[in-house]
């Protein structure tokens, strides 16, 4: 582990200069500085840095504190500047700048077709924009969602002409679901477009690049092979996402499996696949280690090596994020021998910030270092619990050391993002690891000797088994009873507690300080305190919640800790949607299925909760021999009932409208349209997300 000491940022420059880095970064995102300010403050610490070349030395050393302050500041200002250009909606020549609805526009497929459940979906980038009878040049990419009528003739680099009004990408608005939006602002995407046939024209032209052109032609030979040779579609699907990161091909509940099992790292393209491959290559040259040569070819061999799997394996961020990382590992240890590992991390994560701010929002990228980094600090010490005389049992314990050294800086932000923890990560890590270890060598020796049929075949063969047998270990432990500890929450500053808890525990437990455990002590009374608060507040909510479920009715009455949901059965036996929709609110609320009794209610069209009166209105109304209007608070228009809104008002007396997704959209706006001439609220759910209103 790292000495504590005052001189500890001195020993890691990159440390220093990254800490400055992100927070510039942070800066910027959250509080939106314009450029012309960080260009003029840059400029005057640029000023008052220059100054100190004036001074003499014994003035140089009583301000030298004041330089190092500049500088970090300096780096804090170029996280600033980095992030708002990298923000595609400040560059000049981004087409939002210059589209009106209705423009005809050129745009290039940035990637093949891929095929959805209803449509054929692509990437693609904006060329250039028709204003005035003029073509203008642009950047920027778009979403486009071709309908599944026939195969349309595109490929990668296809150009094509529409002028269909583009649909800004927006969140479903749904409390604790995933911010899409922000997500495809990072990656330059703004808009989505929904095309038929006859919305737009194929040109003749096509513009591709050779290096991307090569890694789809690389990446759909590797595909076929492993389809032709490895038999079952579970076990073709784990393949390709084991070894080129292709996740299209696997099957959604054995993805969950891996999930709650906590090995879903094995199929998610990631480092643990170049470390694999790293250690190989080490074990290899370590036979030939007596040979001088040996050490200048090494690192080449390495690097080349790495680089060219990462480009079978598609070139997807997350590994391209880890070739970065272990080019910087091979090149410091090449270049000197006592290279310090945190700061090799540090200057790889610099530089991959630098080239992208927006990483920092990144799961993977925080994963890949909190990893990293939990390793390099923790295995050695992990591992020295136990001594093992038998070679075998010592190279076991080195694994679990591993995996559990792994896992202190990891779980935070599995909790934070994903809010469950698999409990048996350890045994389905302890096989799992080795067994898709040798299921990689077994794929690329495939790819290395797919030419020779039959041995192909054999190989083939032998892979799918052993996939088959992963996957049934996997599924075997996901249905064990508590294989995961699922809905759990933590807020920003409980996960940094949590944090900061674990860092002094291990202080204390590796350095046996007796004030790393009183500050352990207090940061978990911080956590406990501020779990008790969020427990408290759960007691006392009362929420209403709309969902916005495209094409589906869905509503959760929340009361203190429990929910109650009214909405089409599909939500309660499809379990992707509910776990995509619904799941995230009820885990951010803290909730869980109301008992029996309460849930009675759900079959009510009439809900009295707190003293809100709500009428769930899924049918035509029926006014006759009505003496008196109903009092109601809201009325939830659910499933397209026919009904006018004027008819509503000689019905009931309302407070609040709300139009759920069920409805069509030409129907809600004509609804929107009699809302506003007769002066009522109203909320769109479909439009404007989700109806979250406290009792």
């Amino acid at each position: 582990m790292v000495n504590a000491s005052p001189n500890l940022l001195k020993k890691y420059p990159f440390i220093r200069l990254l800490s400055a880095l992100i927070t510039g970064i942070l800066l910027q995102w959250y509080l939106h500085f314009s450029i012309t300010l960080l260009l003029v403050i840059t400029a005057v610490v640029l000023v008052f840095t220059g100054c100190f070349s004036f001074l003499t030395l014994t003035q140089k050393f009583i301000a030298q504190w004041l330089q190092g302050a500049l500088i970090l500041l300096l780096f804090i200002l170029l996280g600033a500047v980095l992030t708002y250009t990298k923000d595609i909606r400040h560059q000049n020549n981004w087409f939002g700048n210059y589209y009106i609805p209705g423009d005809s526009m050129m745009i290039t497929l940035e990637e093949p077709l891929l095929e959805k459940t209803n449509s054929y979906k692509a990437l693609a980038s904006v060329n250039s924009i028709s204003k005035n009878n003029e073509w203008k040049n642009t950047r920027g990419k778009i979403l486009v969602y071709f309908k599944k009528d026939s195969m349309p003739p595109l490929t990668y680099g296809a150009v094509i002409s529409l002028h269909k009004p583009l649909q800004q990408i927006t969140n479903s608005g749904n409390p604790g679901t995933f911010d899409y939006n922000r997500y495809c602002l990072f990656q330059d995407i703004t808009s989505q477009v929904f095309l038929k046939e006859e919305e737009y024209f194929i040109l003749e032209d096509n513009n591709t690049n050779w290096l991307q052109q090569k890694i789809y032609y690389i990446r759909d030979a590797a595909i076929a092979t492993l389809k032709e040779y490895i038999p079952g579609e579970k076990e073709q699907g784990v393949a390709e996402a084991l070894l080129i990161g292709y996740r299209n091909d696997l099957d959604k509940d054995l993805v969950q499996a891996y999930s709650n099992t906590g090995v879903v790292h094995i199929i998610a393209i990631s480092g643990l696949h170049l470390g694999m491959i790293y250690g190989l290559l080490l074990g290899i040259f370590s036979l030939f280690k007596k040979h001088r040569l040996t050490n200048w070819i090494k690192p080449f061999v390495i690097l080349f090596v790495l680089w060219a799997f990462t480009l079978v394996a598609g070139a997807a961020p997350s590994i391209m994020r880890s070739a970065v990382m272990f080019t910087f590992i091979v090149i410091g240890t090449s270049l000197n021998r006592r290279t310090n590992m945190y700061n090799t991390l540090a200057a790889s994560a610099f530089c991959m910030l630098t080239y992208n701010p927006f990483m920092l929002w990144d799961v993977g990228f925080l994963l890949s270092y909190a990893a990293v980094i939990s390793i390099v600090m923790f295995m050695q010490p992990v591992y020295n619990w136990f001594y093992f005389k038998n070679k075998i049992k010592d190279k076991i314990w080195a694994l679990t050391s591993v995996t559990i050294a792994a896992q202190a800086f990891t779980i935070p932000i599995v909790v934070f993002y994903f809010h469950q923890f698999p409990n048996f990560f350890l045994i389905t890590n302890f096989i799992a690891v080795p067994l898709s270890c040798l299921i990689l060598y077994g794929e690329i020796l495939l790819l290395c000797v797919s030419f020779i049929t039959g041995l192909a075949k054999l190989i083939g063969v032998l892979l799918g088994f052993l996939v088959k047998l992963m996957n049934m270990f996997i599924e075997y432990m996901n249905e064990l009873p508590f294989a995961v500890w699922n809905n759990l929450q933590l807020s920003i500053l409980q996960t940094w507690l949590l944090y900061a808890c674990i860092i002094t525990v291990l202080v204390w437990l590796m350095k046996k300080s007796s004030k790393a455990f009183v500050v352990s002590i207090a940061f978990l009374a911080a956590f406990i305190i501020s779990t008790c608060v969020d427990i408290i507040q759960r007691n006392q909510q009362q929420k209403l919640i709309v969902y916005n479920v495209p094409k589906q009715k869905a509503v959760d009455i929340i009361q203190g800790g429990s929910y109650t949901f009214k909405g089409d059965s599909i939500l309660l036996e499809d379990s992707f949607l509910r776990n995509f929709h619904l799941k995230p609110a009820r885990i951010l609320f803290r909730t869980s299925p109301a008992p029996p009794i309460f849930s009675e209610l759900n079959a009510e069209n009439f809900i009295e909760v707190n003293g809100t009166t709500i009428l769930f209105l899924d049918s035509a109304l029926n006014s006759e021999n009505l003496q008196n209007k109903i009092p109601v608070d809201i009325i939830i228009i659910s499933n397209n009932p026919k009904l006018y809104i004027n008819q509503l008002q000689d019905v009931f007396e309302f407070k609040q409208l709300v139009f759920d997704s069920s409805n069509p959209l030409w129907k809600t706006e004509l609804w929107k349209k009699d809302c506003e001439n007769l002066h009522l609220r109203f909320h769109s759910v479909a439009q404007q997300g989700a109806f979250v209103m406290d009792f």
